[in-house]
């Protein structure tokens, strides 16, 4: 059974710094048997990151639509797991108003990285929660997971400008606040005629680990991958300069273009 002690060094070993902006893409049965489950590395995290930031990507896509359109940053649970869903609710986190790619943040600077994202219309804007992860030089960390959820790599194309990625037209949606003000909203949702493309972002994986932008290691039993945001995205450019569809399959990245 692992301890919060035993995960902390685990962040040790795996290089995460105590200051970093750090955002956790998560699957918490990977882990494998904790001492009192989901809490405490919940808490492994929070202690170790006291002096950073702390981001779960606390996503409603599945359930927030043009159907149901009305997104309450308070009660809308997140379809991610249940790391996000704890998470979101802990003394002090933020969460973002995307009403369907919200984050939320704990830590140095919580409150101005999640601000703003009801005044973009895009999943993964540049001037939002996932450009801003640019902008500090932050560090994704897979844990337990591969680099498909890789929600990153949309807003790497999106800045790129790949066409076929976005709806034709927005859907409006609804922001309920904390304090039960509503915002009016629009949104171009994630749609492609490839189908799902981020199925095709695991193909990153090798050149990312060969060019030591991605970190291999465990946390508890879950394999895991410690990425650098800024080399993901001038790696993922550079390739989409090269094919700017190269994500519409799953073909092996040509090794000449990173070797």
């Amino acid at each position: 059974m692992y301890t919060k002690i035993d995960l902390i060094n685990s962040f040790k070993e795996l290089e995460i710094k105590r200051d970093d902006t750090l955002l956790v893409h998560s699957s918490m049965k990977s882990i494998g048997n904790v001492e009192n489950g989901a809490d405490t590395v919940l808490d492994a995290f929070i202690e170790y990151l006291e002096p950073g930031l702390l981001i779960f990507p606390t996503h409603s896509w599945a359930t927030i639509n043009e159907n149901n359109n009305v997104f309450n940053v308070l009660k809308e649970p997140a379809c991610i797991g249940i790391l996000p869903n704890l998470f979101m609710k802990r003394e002090g986190v933020v969460r973002s108003y995307h009403p369907t790619h919200s984050v939320a943040a704990l830590g140095m600077g919580a409150k101005e990285y999640t601000s703003g994202e009801e005044k973009l219309e895009t999943p993964c804007n540049r001037k939002g929660c996932w450009g801003k992860l640019y902008d500090r030089k932050a560090k994704i960390l897979f844990l337990g997971c591969t680099l498909k959820p890789n929600t990153y790599l949309h807003g790497v194309e999106e800045w790129n400008g790949i066409n076929n990625r976005l709806s034709i037209a927005p859907t409006k949606y609804k922001i309920v606040k904390e304090n039960g003000d509503i915002i009016d909203c629009l949104q171009f949702g994630h749609k492609s005629t490839f189908g799902d493309i981020s199925q095709n972002y695991i193909k990153m994986e090798k050149p990312f680990v060969y060019k030591g932008i991605a970190k291999k290691g465990t946390i508890g039993d879950a394999t895991s991958y410690l990425c650098d945001a800024v080399g993901m995205a001038d790696l993922t450019s550079s390739f989409l300069k090269l094919n700017n569809d190269m994500f519409t399959n799953n073909d092996v990245v040509p090794e000449k273009w990173y070797k």
